[in-house]
């Protein structure tokens, strides 16, 4: 009898061990000022809106509002363009693209059409030197229908006016990260979405992201996603490339995007949402440290999407509302990420 008792409180206090070890895991982080923030700017946000922040190996974090879900799929328009961005980078890991190439070597037309010193590296950077609409978000709700994404290439090419030299000036619009990725296309023998579907969000378990539709691709804004397949990509990106033990894109490839192209004096064309950012390639740098270095990097979407990557406090983050992103919300959005990193410290020099 006395063994049996023994053996049974052994493995309740092992029990009550592990309970307490867990809890306090947990205890660490007191996000009830970021419930209340998100409860209070539900109608803002369109009166649905998930909010996932994961750090060290698990999300510490979750919780959906209104009819959104952790597996709710909703267009993320905007930040498509980091996935687009991340797929050509695999291809430069691979040496069958480089970010100096001229995309002239894999689309002659844009030659002989006074384009041909445009690169890679211009388009990731939305620094092309082509002519931009300056309706930033009618272009992004309006996309002019093409019977394929090499159309709308050929019409870049072709019809569209050169107003400076490529590197020059940073004028945000689908135009360079579409030729990319039709460049990718043609490296790759396959359809950007079979491309895509390969290299990224396969790969990455995004079972429910996709960039279908009934109209020609468009890489720089017309994904749909959801908050816990957008999590896995933000979690490769904190993790230098690597997602569930697999290399995805080399840290080399990472410093890439992750490494200023642009200041205020070459920033022509840009989203309110985005003012007072620089841009790498194919994502945002809201944050650098003294030396220039990118510490927060994100993709905001003109819907509302918002994920970010804090690499000094070693979190990764997205708030996936229903309502368009207006004015106000970037502030809104400043006032979240305020919130959060009250309950998380920075490690950074």
């Amino acid at each position: 009898m006395t063994v049996k008792i023994h053996i049974f409180c052994v493995k309740v206090s092992a029990v009550l061990i592990f309970l307490l070890f867990f809890q306090g895991t947990k205890a660490q982080y007191n996000f009830q000022a970021l419930d209340q923030k998100l409860e209070a700017s539900k109608k803002e946000l369109g009166g649905a809106v998930v909010t996932l922040i994961y750090k060290d190996g698990k999300l510490i974090y979750q919780k959906a509002i209104g009819e959104f879900t952790v597996k709710t799929q909703a267009p993320i328009v905007g930040s498509s363009k980091w996935l687009t961005a991340a797929l050509v980078m695999s291809f430069v890991d691979q040496g069958k693209l480089s970010l100096d190439d001229k995309v002239s070597k894999y689309i002659p037309l844009f030659a002989k059409y006074s384009k041909g010193y445009i690169t890679i590296r211009d388009c990731l950077s939305h620094m092309t030197g082509i002519e931009a609409d300056p309706n930033i978000l009618k272009k992004a709700t309006d996309h002019r229908s093409f019977a394929s994404l090499e159309d709308e290439v050929i019409d870049f090419a072709s019809k569209k006016e050169i107003q400076t030299n490529p590197g020059l000036e940073f004028r945000y619009s689908n135009i360079g990260l579409n030729i990319a990725a039709r460049i990718v296309e043609i490296v790759g023998r396959r359809g950007f979405e079979q491309l895509m579907q390969e290299r990224i969000t396969r790969p990455l378990l995004m079972r429910n992201t996709s960039f279908s539709s009934l109209d020609a691709v468009n890489p720089s804004d017309g994904a749909i996603s959801t908050a816990n397949d957008y999590m896995n990509f933000l979690i490769m990106i904190l993790h230098k490339g690597e997602f569930n033990g697999k290399r995805i894109l080399s840290e080399k490839s990472l410093i890439e995007m992750h490494t200023l192209r642009t200041n205020s004096s070459t920033i022509k064309l840009i989203p309110k949402v985005a003012e007072g950012f620089n841009y790498g390639l194919g994502e945002w740098i809201q944050d650098t440290d003294e030396n220039g270095k990118a510490t927060v990097v994100s993709c905001p979407s003109l819907f509302g999407t918002w994920p970010l990557v804090d690499f000094c406090r070693g979190y990764a983050c997205i708030v996936l509302p229903s309502a368009l992103l207006k004015d106000s919300q970037r502030a809104l959005y400043k006032n979240i990420k305020s919130v959060i990193d009250e309950q998380i410290a920075a490690n950074c020099k």
